[in-house]
């Protein structure tokens, strides 16, 4: 059944409306929010506090999340044709007629208005851009190939995403901020596969060799690990090149708490596997993105203060 917002939605905007939908507007806030870390360690929470820099931040992160972000899902549900659950989407509605050139058209559209902000923005976004062509159109269609899709989404989203939010503003990369930033591609790593297990029957359907189809459950969740470890490694880097000191031992503690809520996720889920169903493995991505979340706000506490 429809919900009330969907049929809000489609008394609004009739057909319409599942453009709308296969934007997947339920994850915006979750790349607002990684995308805000960028601008939070850019210029630290005093300076987000007075507004420092707000007007190109807040262009940045909206480009990047609608058009960007948005138009990239839009392009995707074009050809993968879900049937399914998928990330963000409950119940998909087929896909409009014309969902793949409006997707594109909202990519296009973003890298437009990039132009009003400084070049290494601009140059992040068509990095982006490029990827996520290649990414989810045939003949192409990376999103095919085990690895390369794991691939593509840890450099997207776990590192450029948060660097747009920082470039936006113009402040250039401190040496700690760097190595922040770069420890969010592992971290994806981590969690990218979490996203897809429970997802396996529609893939298989498809055709597609997602990385986590190919790899099984097992080692999916161990590669998970593995990754995991090397994100909070770098973290750790980032910490000493920032210099911390003898004072800032509740920096550490924060990335600690954080690296324990990744453990309290992965390791119940590595240990039970086996016996879980598919809407369990599920609320285990669900869970992962709360643990990413915590992440997110582990960082800029620790950098941006």
């Amino acid at each position: 059944m429809v919900n009330r917002a969907r049929q809000s939605g489609y008394r609004l905007l009739g057909a319409r409306f599942d453009y709308f939908l296969h934007l997947r507007p339920a994850e915006w806030p979750i790349v607002a929010a990684h995308s805000a870390v960028g601008y939070l360690l850019a210029v630290g929470l005093e300076g987000a506090a007075r507004n420092e820099r707000i007007g190109p931040a807040f262009l940045g992160m909206g480009l990047w999340v609608v058009c960007l972000n948005g138009g990239t899902l839009a392009l995707n549900s074009a050809y993968d044709r879900d049937e399914g659950d998928i990330a963000y989407l409950r119940r998909p509605p087929p896909p409009p007629a014309h969902l793949a050139g409006f997707g594109l058209a909202l990519m296009v559209a973003g890298w437009a208005g990039a132009f009003l902000l400084p070049f290494e923005y601009r140059a992040a976004y068509a990095v982006c851009l490029v990827l996520s062509l290649l990414y989810s159109v045939p003949p192409i269609r990376l999103k095919a190939v085990p690895g390369a899709d794991w691939v593509i989404n840890m450099v997207g989203f776990g590192t450029l995403t948060p660097y747009a939010g920082w470039a936006a503003t113009g402040v250039p990369l401190s040496p700690g901020g760097r190595l922040a930033l770069i420890a969010f591609c592992p971290l994806f790593a981590a969690l990218y596969p979490l996203t897809q297990i429970y997802q396996f029957d529609e893939d298989a359907r498809r055709g597609d060799r997602t990385l986590a189809l190919t790899l099984g459950v097992r080692r999916s969740l161990l590669v998970a690990l593995v990754s995991l470890v090397s994100a909070f490694g770098l973290f750790g880097l980032a910490g000493r090149a920032a210099e911390w000191g003898i004072g800032d031992l509740w920096r550490w503690l924060a990335l600690g708490l954080a690296a324990t809520g990744w453990c309290l996720v992965l390791v119940p889920w590595l240990r039970l596997h086996r016996k879980m169903s598919t809407a369990q493995h599920q609320r285990g991505m669900y869970r992962a993105l709360l643990a990413w979340a915590m992440t997110d706000l582990a960082v800029v506490l620790a950098w941006g203060t």
